[in-house]
């Protein structure tokens, strides 16, 4: 679309032009529909026309797909997800969307959560859960142009908690690549130690969000593996008072471990190749309960072939309990593999779905 003009996607769309259907799609403002060049719909006029890439980036947008053009497929189970999104969409902007979850939506129109989830990325190519976002995010900018005090404007978009908004963006960023490369050169890495039911617990954290969530033995073990991972940042440990943020996202976490609080909910600093961050970003969207074989997490992904690289991505996070990589299990039930331990992950699993059933 990026080599397109304007004019060349409008004399697309007036000759209905079947060669472009791949190419773009465009909404029609006076309707909130969006169609594929070659649509027979009635032509729209073409100052109320917007561009668009593809059908995800129109959906976020606001734009609902057309019935007559199906710009998703016509397969019965693209019905469901055209439906699925339309429910998100109406949702999110009455601001009743905040409680969505992958599981709600899929059994609203009678599919299993990675049927939706694998429907979604093939159709419209992003998750549930990334359309969610998105849209909120929209509702969120829209709110702070018409003037509405910042946390009222959270709120109004349905994110429910003010980290939500500034973590978003981090939880697909990070960290850049290089910086990692270069063991964190320059970065200003703050850390807090705690003592829990689980063992000593280290948080992490740069200026985009949380870091490095490790359990171990001893608290200098935890500084040993900080360093490690970081050589040359500079990390430096820190009292509740001077990181007030670092504090309450720590206290958060440990609410959830002591069974007290809700799901934590805070910016990551993800960093990992392109296929960890693929892992990661699947695991984040797996609900209290829920859990997955190593098979399942690489089909969930698109990579059915990738197991044992699905399970080395696991091995790799360092970021305990946030990224739950503790819900991936063996096929046949087992627990398998944690990297702080089996028997933290027993743990884990039987709190979580001990707070399932309550």
């Amino acid at each position: 679309m990026a080599e397109l003009s304007e004019s060349t996607m409008q004399r697309a769309v007036n000759q209905r032009d079947a060669s472009y259907d791949k190419t773009f799609v465009y909404g029609v403002v006076t309707t909130g529909i969006c169609c594929i060049p070659s649509c027979r719909s009635r032509a729209a006029r073409p100052e109320n026309r917007r561009f668009f890439a593809d059908l995800a980036t129109a959906l976020i947008a606001g734009f609902r797909p057309c019935k007559k053009c199906c710009p998703a497929g016509r397969a019965t189970i693209t019905d469901k997800l055209i439906e699925t999104a339309r429910y998100i969409e109406a949702n999110v902007r009455d601001n009743s969307g905040q409680s969505l979850t992958a599981r709600e939506l899929a059994k609203r129109v009678g599919l299993s959560t990675g049927q939706l989830r694998r429907g979604f990325q093939s159709a419209f190519g992003l998750t549930p859960k990334a359309m969610i976002d998105g849209i909120r995010q929209r509702v969120y900018r829209a709110a702070l142009r018409a003037d509405e005090p910042v946390t009222q404007a959270i709120y109004a978009a349905g994110f429910g908690s003010t980290s939500r908004v500034y973590g978003s963006k981090s939880r697909s960023l990070g960290m850049s690549p290089k910086t990692y490369g270069r063991g964190a050169e320059g970065e200003r890495v703050t850390y807090l130690v705690k003592r829990t039911s689980m063992g000593m617990l280290l948080m992490a954290a740069t200026a985009r969000g949380v870091c490095s969530v490790e359990f171990a033995d001893s608290k200098a073990d935890l500084v040993a593996r900080l360093e490690q991972e970081f050589p040359n940042a500079i990390r430096e440990a820190v009292s509740e008072h001077e990181v007030p943020m670092l504090s309450e996202w720590l206290a958060e976490l440990m609410r959830y471990l002591e069974d007290s609080g809700p799901r934590p909910d805070m910016p990551l600093d993800l960093r990992g190749s392109a296929f960890q961050l693929l892992v990661w970003n699947y695991l984040l969207e797996l609900q209290e309960g829920d859990t997955v074989s190593y098979g399942e997490l690489a089909q969930g992904i698109g990579k059915p072939r990738a197991v044992r690289a699905a399970a080395s991505a696991c091995g790799a996070n360092r970021l305990a309990v946030l990224v739950p990589c503790h819900r991936v299990l063996r096929g046949d039930g087992s627990i398998g593999g944690y990297r702080w331990g089996a028997d933290r992950k027993l743990a884990l699993l039987e709190k979580e779905l001990g707070k399932e059933k309550r």
